[in-house]
């Protein structure tokens, strides 16, 4: 079924990039399942109710095994965090839950999307369990973070935070590295800019890396932002944009890293992640990474010895 996005799990993640997705008019059919099948069908009545104000686009409640023939599959399937836990928390729970998915989705050969988190982790098990090549794996990673920080930046500075250049690299969480070294505003290094302090780089990173907590201890879950983020990645990759974007994949060579699932600037295109751009770190920058590196190795590692 061409022209075809599947989305598991109707939660809040699942709603939000439900409906950025129909808003974008990416595809003409959008396929969505929960494993509370109220839930999915629910959603899909509501979201077929509002066609007469998003571009042409069917939505209907599936199997996931119906989703094998989908351009791209979006996961956001799994338990959602508490305000005091951190991502890697959610980890024991949610890698139960991606077996259960990756067995359903054999013979599936498009682009999948991975949103739950731990997402580097899950991004890595994903990719061994489903057995589909590496650059067809992506977890969003740090492109909310990177959203994130472009956007904390530009309250600051009072410009559009589509003029800023600036990446959060490493894990989606705790470890998340910022790379102020080579941020950018319109071309010109944010640290030359007259009325950029120093004293902003460690309180914006630490906001950064605080966000979705804050989000979650008064709401009680992250869910608009992912969705746009969500919707603008799966658009890129299938119109074939070509894009440069923080995104988490299983690593094969990139600064000497093997068999670990990071975000780092990535070029994707129709055919996934497409080339993984070693972008230059400070000296400080790139032994922050290196222990980013190995949070998620250790994270992997515990998954092993629990299988």
């Amino acid at each position: 079924m061409k022209n075809s996005i599947g989305i598991i799990g109707m939660g809040w993640v699942g709603a939000s990039v439900a409906i950025s997705i129909l808003n974008r008019g990416i595809c003409k059919n959008l396929l969505v399942n929960d494993i509370n099948k109220d839930i999915a069908e629910g959603e899909a009545m509501d979201l077929n109710h509002g066609s007469s104000f998003y571009p042409s686009a069917k939505v209907r409640s599936a199997e996931i095994k119906e989703m094998t023939d989908c351009d791209a599959i979006v996961v956001t399937a799994g338990r959602g965090g508490s305000g005091d836990e951190s991502r890697l928390d959610l980890l024991n729970d949610n890698i139960k839950i991606a077996k259960d998915i990756s067995e359903k989705l054999k013979g599936f050969e498009g682009i999948l999307v991975i949103v739950s988190n731990p997402v580097d982790v899950l991004t890595y098990y994903y990719q061994k369990f489903t057995g589909l090549p590496r650059n067809k794996v992506i977890g969003t990673g740090t492109f909310l973070d990177t959203a994130r920080l472009r956007d904390m930046i530009a309250a600051r500075m009072d410009i559009d935070p589509k003029s800023i250049h600036a990446y959060v690299v490493g894990e989606h969480g705790d470890s998340e590295v910022v790379l102020w070294s080579g941020a950018d505003i319109g071309g010109k290094p944010i640290r030359d800019w007259p009325n950029w302090k120093s004293e902003y780089e460690s309180e914006i990173s630490e906001n950064v890396r605080k966000a979705a907590y804050e989000i979650i201890k008064r709401k009680g879950a992250t869910n608009h932002a992912i969705g746009l983020v969500t919707a603008t990645l799966l658009k890129w990759i299938l119109r074939n944009e070509r894009r440069i974007v923080t995104v988490s994949t299983v690593q094969e060579g990139a600064f000497g890293l093997n068999d670990v699932a990071i975000s780092l600037p990535s070029l994707v295109s129709s055919e996934g992640v497409e080339e993984i751009i070693e972008i230059e770190m400070s000296k400080v920058e790139k032994q922050k990474f290196d222990q980013s590196a190995e949070v998620m190795r250790t994270a992997i590692e515990e998954v092993r010895d629990l299988n």
